[in-house]
């Protein structure tokens, strides 16, 4: 039957059934999953088990180039030996749950505020994948906003206001809002990145807006008045109908469309509970 697209109960995404991600390299089937990224910005993939390697090998083969410059990466060193494959867990080195203290710990507590990946880098992130390993008993979704169906509520005086507005974003702004602190050498190396606040999805021509925790200022407008807009166009974009929550099942895949979506991580007690998910994220090339 091929690849199936079934669309989900919400403004976006839909599961992808008809498809082994396992060393996938058709081309044909490649730019189906894309024009499905196109029109749903994020797909769910059920029961597709996948190594640290294959998910990278199926990363590049998907979309290309990989980000590395993580906030992780400059916190750690990668448990798994790459910097493209990063690790979404409360997990340290030794096996163990980290610490209530640990810095890791600390600094990814902020991925339950609503991001964008690698926004802060230039280029910023496109696609990012990521894939279940260790669930823990107990409900810790992912919530997506879909940025393309909060623009178009935009009235049209909001459109011409957010029209041509630069924003600079960064993780270290995100991280401290939080109470995170970085060191000097730590921020030097996490400058961030300025970024459209509006983005024009090239396949489809539909625009969306573009911003989330990592937005620090608007520039050239003063700042609490840039963040002010921010304030309010987050508050707008993340509405309950504007949004879906995926409830996660081991060996799920999931992708999702950085320029078109926002996400964020919901809360568990992970002191208590296991939780492991890889993510890959490409570049915008």
């Amino acid at each position: 039957m091929g690849i199936q697209f079934k669309p989900l109960p919400s403004v976006l995404g839909a599961e992808v059934s008809g498809v082994t991600l396992r060393g996938l390299s058709d081309p044909q089937a490649l730019a189906e999953l894309r024009r499905g990224m196109d029109e749903y910005a994020v797909l769910v993939f059920r029961g597709q088990p996948l190594s640290n390697e294959e998910q990278v090998a199926f990363s590049e083969q998907f979309d290309g180039r990989l980000h590395t410059k993580t906030s992780v990466a400059v916190l750690t060193k990668n448990r798994f030996g790459n910097e493209a494959l990063t690790d979404i867990s409360n997990v340290g080195a030794d096996g163990n749950i980290l610490g209530a203290q640990d810095r890791l710990r600390m600094s990814t507590i902020s991925n339950r505020l609503w991001h964008t990946d690698a926004s802060f880098e230039n280029p910023p992130g496109r696609y990012s994948l990521l894939s279940a390993r260790v669930v823990p008993p107990v409900r810790a979704d992912t919530e997506f906003a879909d940025m393309r169906a909060a623009y178009d509520a935009l009235s049209d005086e909001q459109k011409v206001e957010v029209e041509g507005l630069k924003v600079h974003h960064s993780i270290v702004y995100s991280r401290e809002v939080m109470g995170f602190e970085f060191t000097a050498e730590e921020r030097e190396r996490l400058k961030g990145a300025v970024q459209p606040l509006v983005r024009t999805l090239p396949a489809t021509g539909r625009r969306s807006l573009y911003l989330a925790s990592h937005a620090q200022h608007i520039v050239d407008m003063p700042v609490p008045e840039g963040r002010l807009l921010l304030r309010d166009l987050m508050e707008h974009a993340t509405q309950p109908r504007f949004c879906h929550r995926h409830e996660w099942r081991p060996d799920d895949l999931v992708i999702w469309d950085n320029r078109t979506t926002m996400h964020r991580a919901r809360p568990f007690d992970d002191k208590k509970y296991r939780r492991e998910l890889r993510r890959t994220t490409t570049l915008d090339l």
